[in-house]
């Protein structure tokens, strides 16, 4: 009988490596609006292209990517991977009703956002009585520097935000809003005082947000609770009005969070 071959250290940084490049290769194609090429994807994540191409035939063997004349995109089983997520996670799990009399009360969109990286992606949100006017789909990557990002980005170190700044500028957001390190130091300066932050027309035209950092009982920071509408129906005074009731809604799911887990 064959004993099994133990595992050498070399072996297991070559695990990692092939780890690590199959997760850029997913993280690439997330990040693409269109299906690419393979060398589309083997000059985005720094890959040569028969690396990639073997990474892709292998997610594509298991539902992660899917290909059409010679273009690659995010293939089904994602779908099955995010509807985990949203079933397990305790945050979520524990904003559901909040979310819901947030909105009810306030009449604005209630979203909420947890950290991945140097981003942040909604992981729940209720619509309010007002459209947004933009589309804001749960699972979308948004910066830590601009709107609700900054109740999260409150915490990072000046070791953080430089790596902050260097990844904006490897990945700018969409609206084309510039990275300000001065004007965003300032911004989280007032988040710690106040204990949260108003955003007008940051990351679309027209739009209002109040954000505030959802904190569990040791001050651990678990994400961005954000209400949000039009600016032209809900003037800056009657959005901060909402502060006090926001800042509740967030203790509120940091605590039912911590009844969950």
């Amino acid at each position: 009988m064959m004993l099994p071959v133990p595992e050498t250290a070399a072996n297991a940084a070559s695990s990692m490596r092939s780890l690590d490049r199959s997760l850029d290769v997913l993280d690439c194609l997330q990040r693409s609006e269109a299906p690419l090429r393979l060398s589309d994807v083997a000059a985005r994540t720094g890959l040569t292209l028969p690396t990639a191409s073997r990474i892709l035939a292998a997610l594509e063997a298991r539902g992660y990517v899917a290909s059409d004349v010679k273009r690659f995109r995010l293939g089904a089983s994602v779908l099955g991977a995010a509807h985990a997520f949203l079933l397990t996670d305790p945050l979520v799990e524990a904003s559901r009703h909040h979310l819901q009399h947030l909105a009810s009360v306030t009449g604005l969109t209630c979203s909420l956002y947890e950290r991945v990286g140097l981003e942040r992606v909604l992981v729940a949100r209720v619509d309010g009585r007002w459209p947004l006017r933009y589309e804001l789909p749960i699972g979308r990557r948004l910066p830590l520097y601009l709107g609700a990002g900054k109740a999260i980005a409150v915490d990072l170190d000046d070791a953080d935000l430089q790596a902050l700044e260097a990844h904006a500028a490897a990945h700018p957001d969409p609206s084309g809003a510039p990275f300000d390190l001065d004007a965003l130091r300032a911004d989280l300066a007032g988040v710690g005082e106040r204990g949260f932050h108003i955003s007008l027309g940051e990351r679309a035209a027209g739009i209002i947000a109040l954000s505030v950092p959802v904190r569990a009982a040791d001050g651990e920071l678990l994400g961005a609770l954000s209400i949000a509408g039009p600016a032209e129906q809900n003037p800056r005074e009657q959005v901060q009005a909402w502060a006090a009731e926001t800042v509740r809604a967030a203790a509120a799911i940091a605590q039912a969070r911590a009844r969950a887990v």
